[in-house]
């Protein structure tokens, strides 16, 4: 997909934020691609006030894409002692880097999809890498669905036959609307704080946060194209509004990344970028019993099998 520079001698740190920076290059392109209209990302730099910085890409009224983001940074600086308490780091010194990726399509027929690769190293010297990927479908197809996860079930594989079972149970419980009682999406794999040393080597885990970006780059791209072309409804459009709206309740109220970029300063357009351009909330809102509407909603639990047709190699 893209060139791995032989670094062996680079510093860990400046080893993945080179390959973060190519990663950011490499999946724009892409998503450009996929879509098809010619549009490209535009590219706000922006700085730290610790230190570093990012690159903000943005994405906006594409054939298939209505709005899309692939954010870059590479920051450190000292975290307030309330912020390294909530968030277990073992020193509040801290340097992190890493890709965070969500796309918002026109069509109600293709999917949501976030993604998110980082890695963090604190002042005492503790590294740790994280991420995961999900699909947020409006409407859940059901062999699609299954594609996705054997993608990932089989990218997993390749690294410990072990990740992909306990990674997808971490998806299902954090990608998870605790005041709705339902799933964002169909889930995928969520894992964090995958030490060096203790988890695996440096050189191990970070092949496999390599795997998991490419493996979404590849596969969501396959997802756009098949259903880019998909007819739909106004009511169905209108479904997708109120589905944008669970995803925004998701980010603003649970989701870790958010809290993180918020409380240690980041930069507030980048860490939004993931809302959608449009959202909907209807009160009482439950859909007609037998209708896609309430399909797709019977799918949003915990403890799908995914893989059930998966033969065990």
């Amino acid at each position: 997909m893209y060139s791995h520079a032989p670094e062996t001698l680079l510093a860990p740190r400046i080893m993945v934020e080179n390959w973060m920076r190519q990663f950011q290059d490499w999946l724009c392109h892409r998503l450009e691609t996929a879509d098809g209209s010619g549009t490209k990302f535009s590219e706000d730099l922006w700085q730290h006030e610790g230190g570093g910085g990012g690159r903000t890409r943005v994405f906006q009224n594409g054939n298939v894409l209505e709005k899309g983001g692939v954010a870059f940074s590479a920051v450190w600086g000292e975290m307030s002692e309330a912020a390294a308490r909530q968030l277990l780091m073992p020193d509040p010194r801290y340097f992190a880097t890493g890709v965070s990726v969500v796309q918002h399509p026109r069509s109600p027929m293709v999917p949501i999809s976030h993604m998110n690769v980082r890695y963090f190293e604190a002042g005492n010297g503790e590294a740790w890498f994280g991420g995961g990927l999900d699909l947020t479908p409006i409407y859940v197809d059901e062999q699609q669905a299954r594609w996705f996860h054997q993608q990932i079930w089989e990218v997993c594989q390749r690294h410990d036959d072990s990740y992909y079972p306990f990674f997808k149970q971490w998806a299902d419980d954090y990608f998870y609307l605790t005041h709705r009682q339902e799933t964002r999406g169909i889930g995928g794999i969520f894992f964090d704080r995958l030490t060096v040393g203790k988890d695996g080597s440096f050189e191990e885990l970070f092949a496999f946060v390599q795997d998991v970006g490419e493996v979404y780059g590849r596969a969501y791209g396959t997802i756009m194209r098949q259903n880019a072309a998909l007819p739909y409804t106004e009511q169905q459009k209108q479904w997708q509004l109120v589905r944008r709206g669970r995803y925004a309740e998701f980010n603003l109220a649970i989701d870790r990344g958010t809290r993180f970029g918020l409380e240690t300063g980041g930069r507030t357009e980048s860490i939004l970028m993931s809302l959608p351009p449009q959202a909907n909330w209807h009160y009482n809102l439950t859909p007609e019993p037998g209708s896609p509407e309430a399909a797709t909603q019977a799918w949003l639990r915990k403890g799908i099998d995914w893989l059930a047709d998966v033969p065990v190699k």
